[in-house]
């Protein structure tokens, strides 16, 4: 039997990457839901401009980067305590992209700074909560956004594909392992969505969606609590060839193809 989900108005969400794009679009929709949500980005100024659109107490924001694990759990520690309780969606949200290349001595830092942030950063998001919703026994959920780009190898990107592939890699182990306390977990996988991230592209982006209209997708998805989802759906179906296709084609294929901008990481 699935849990009850909780009313979104009477919802507490814990998101991070929240300063921009699809982060920032989702605290936005979950707080004119009427939710309790949690902001947290390395920078402040987006964070407190935010909560200055809703009322005292709706939007709590703090300033942490998801690479520290113990600041993360500070972090987490702060937020149940004021709310009195767990969350009932932790949205893992912080990204970062950049076209690297293995040839290329600078690029091993960013290397590091992508698996660090898209990788490890979904680990320290939702450590801090997970024993406290096994001892409440809430029907919490935990939501990791991957990419389509973790599905196949990019050339140019291969550091931000790797790095997604093994995202939605770690988020099937995950919840395979909550099952067993009733914890759901969701990997949302999107293609283009258009974001500071996706404004540098020099190429095509077929099917890109906006992102508020992206963030309200999310949140029906999470709210159905879907194991996995690729948003738009016509990217979807893109997902589904990308698997099929032989790995001597996908050579060909990608020969000549833009590689994504190196430009410097935050």
């Amino acid at each position: 039997m699935n849990p009850v989900p909780t009313p979104a108005a009477s919802q507490r969400v814990f998101i991070t990457g929240a300063s921009s794009g699809i982060g920032l679009a989702l605290a936005r929709h979950y707080l004119q839901q009427g939710a309790t949500v949690a902001v947290t980005a390395r920078r402040l100024e987006p964070l407190q401009a935010l909560a200055a659109e809703f009322a005292a107490g709706r939007c709590l924001y703090y300033q942490v980067d998801v690479r520290d694990p113990q600041a993360m759990q500070a972090t987490a520690q702060a937020f149940m305590q004021q709310i009195g309780g767990v969350p009932d969606i932790v949205i893992a949200n912080a990204g970062v992209s950049r076209g690297t290349l293995t040839e290329a001595a600078e690029d091993i830092a960013s290397f590091h700074t992508i698996f660090e942030i898209n990788v490890f950063g979904l680990v320290h998001t939702f450590q801090p909560f997970i024993q406290a919703m096994q001892a409440q026994g809430r029907p919490g959920q935990l939501v990791g956004i991957a990419s389509v780009a973790g599905i196949r190898g990019l050339p140019g990107a291969g550091a931000y594909s790797a790095s997604k592939s093994a995202a939605i890699t770690y988020l099937e182990s995950l919840r395979s392992e909550m099952q067993h306390h009733g914890i759901g977990v969701t990997t949302i996988a999107p293609g283009y969505i258009r974001t500071p991230m996706t404004d540098v592209n020099p190429y095509a982006m077929p099917f890109i969606m906006e992102a508020d209209i992206a963030a309200g997708k999310f949140a029906q998805a999470i709210a159905r609590r879907k194991r996995y989802v690729v948003i738009p759906w016509q990217m979807g179906w893109v997902a589904r060839l990308l698997r099929m296709i032989p790995r001597a084609l996908w050579d060909r294929l990608t020969r000549n193809t833009q590689h994504k901008p190196r430009v410097p990481l935050e």
